[in-house]
């Protein structure tokens, strides 16, 4: 009987070593979620820029095939105007990304990592009750 005791006392110790260490390891795994979803949102904003600019070109290259290939007045109009929003374009592109890298910084500064506010509250609420895993 002392025997199986002993046992099951150091499978108990075995186990809460084993959670001690899925906790850790939760924690590090949602650390690293934390900061690759910052990476993918700023990898996002500048695709968005890229897309803005990508057609900001394309209006401006259209434009000037416009000017220079017709022979009409109106089509030397409308490339001239398209080079202009493709200018506009170019520049509220560059304007929105700085913005939003801007939020994007203040956003990352601000962020505390919920696991280990999480961990801290239930070791607290833990150690109300004497229960410490």
């Amino acid at each position: 009987m002392a025997e199986k005791s002993a046992m099951d006392s150091l499978e108990n110790e075995e186990i809460k070593k084993l959670r001690k260490k899925l906790k850790q390891q939760e924690k590090k795994n949602s650390e690293i979620r934390d900061q690759m979803a910052i990476q993918r949102t700023i990898f996002a904003n500048e695709r968005t820029l890229m897309a803005y600019l990508r057609t900001a070109i394309a209006l401006i290259g259209g434009g000037f095939a416009a000017v220079k290939l017709s022979q009409h007045v109106y089509m030397e109009f409308l490339g001239l105007a398209l080079m202009t929003v493709g200018v506009l374009l170019t520049i509220y592109s560059f304007y929105r990304y700085f913005q939003k890298q801007k939020l994007i910084k203040r956003q990352r500064q601000d962020y505390t990592h919920t696991s280990h506010t999480h961990a801290e509250l239930h070791e607290k609420e833990a150690s109300r009750y004497g229960n410490v895993d």
